[in-house]
């Protein structure tokens, strides 16, 4: 360790690298001070420094535009003293998690920066949601973190047969990611978790009444994040955590702790979605056409695999339906490409009318 990263020593447990360090030089040389934001709320962030947690005003980097706002999980340069204090700088993100807003102006809303693995927690307690899973894959894998499905209240489904269907059916959601079972009560699994969160940073991710708030207590060792009873009938909780929280974890590693998400939209992650349907896109491969839209276009290798059992038809539709939607929301902010979908919509269309006065001609 050089003599400028023994000066940040406080800041190791939090991830400051050298990396970091050379990021800050400049900064340094200003007389500013490095810190990583642990919590952002109205305008105002606390950034955890070498001299201690302090309080700092975010406005002065770029407060209008959502995807440049300061976030949970950033480094940053914060003025070393004034009142009041401001932000002047964050550092570039090694990895960003954006979704989609709910604005008509389509813009991206980033939720946790620097992120090294991103845990979606998913409730036995209930139906498990295939779909939602790989929404939530396909945001993970295109922030650049590794992805991790952890399935909690394990404790809930106490035959193993079942659980083993049950998990069979997420691994094969979620192709190259890993798949844990935990029950936070009963402390089972917990050690598989603890082990893969131990360096870098995790973000906590899933629908409120997931039990994310239960499994963070449990890694942090305390019960610093509130809980809060589901409801029986459909297993949804109330939010009990209201802001994303970035905490040092005993055993090593950094957690962030996010609300529940109750809408999950895509933002430009197309990558994202081609990783989650891996299979997908190496049986496209071998469509006849490059462009083929895995519909009815002629020598398609997808819709072979469909037809032959080779591939479920509840992962094509799904593939079909995430591929869509962002290519819409790509679409809302890009003129050129807006005007190349709706060239093909009415391409497939004016097929489609022609098929059918195709097929009308040999009923008459």
């Amino acid at each position: 360790m050089t003599s400028s990263s023994a000066v940040f020593s406080d800041l190791v447990p939090y991830g400051w690298d050298e990396t970091w360090a050379k990021e800050f030089a400049p900064y340094e040389a200003e007389g500013l001070l490095a810190g990583r934001v642990v919590r952002v709320d109205r305008g105002q962030c606390d950034v955890v420094t070498a001299g201690g947690t302090l309080r700092a005003d975010t406005a002065f980097v770029t407060p209008h535009d959502p995807m440049r706002v300061v976030c949970t999980g950033d480094w940053v340069a914060v003025e070393p003293g004034g009142s009041p204090r401001y932000v002047r700088a964050y550092l570039p993100r090694r990895t960003a998690f954006v979704r989609s807003t709910s604005s008509k102006r389509s813009e991206g809303q980033i939720l946790a920066a620097n992120v090294d693995h991103a845990i979606v927690a998913v409730s036995l307690a209930v139906e498990l949601d295939l779909g939602r899973i790989e929404r939530f894959l396909a945001l993970a894998w295109e922030s650049g973190a590794q992805p991790v499905v952890v399935l909690t209240k394990a404790d809930l489904v106490p035959d193993p047969v079942t659980l083993a269907y049950l998990v069979q059916d997420v691994e094969t959601t979620a192709p190259g990611v890993p798949v844990l079972t935990v029950s936070a009560h009963a402390g089972a699994g917990l050690d598989l978790l603890v082990a893969l969160v131990g360096s870098g940073t995790s973000v906590l991710l899933g629908q409120s009444g997931a039990g994310k708030s239960t499994l963070a207590n449990a890694l942090l060792g305390e019960d610093v994040m509130d809980v809060r009873a589901a409801r029986d009938v459909d297993g949804k909780g109330r939010h009990t955590t209201t802001t994303r929280n970035l905490l040092a974890l005993p055993a090593g590693g950094v957690l962030i702790d996010t609300p529940g998400l109750r809408g999950v939209g895509l933002f430009d992650a197309e990558t994202g979605v081609g990783q989650v349907f891996a299979e997908i896109e190496e049986l496209a491969e071998d469509c006849r056409f490059s462009d083929c839209g895995h519909e009815s276009e002629p020598g398609c290798a997808v819709r072979s695999a469909v037809e032959s059992g080779e591939l479920p038809v509840r992962r094509l539709e799904s593939y079909r339906k995430l591929m869509r939607e962002n290519q819409w929301i790509v679409a809302k902010t890009d003129a050129r490409l807006r005007s190349e979908m709706k060239k093909d919509w009415k391409k497939r269309g004016a097929e489609g009318k022609a098929a059918m006065e195709a097929k009308r001609g040999r009923w008459r």
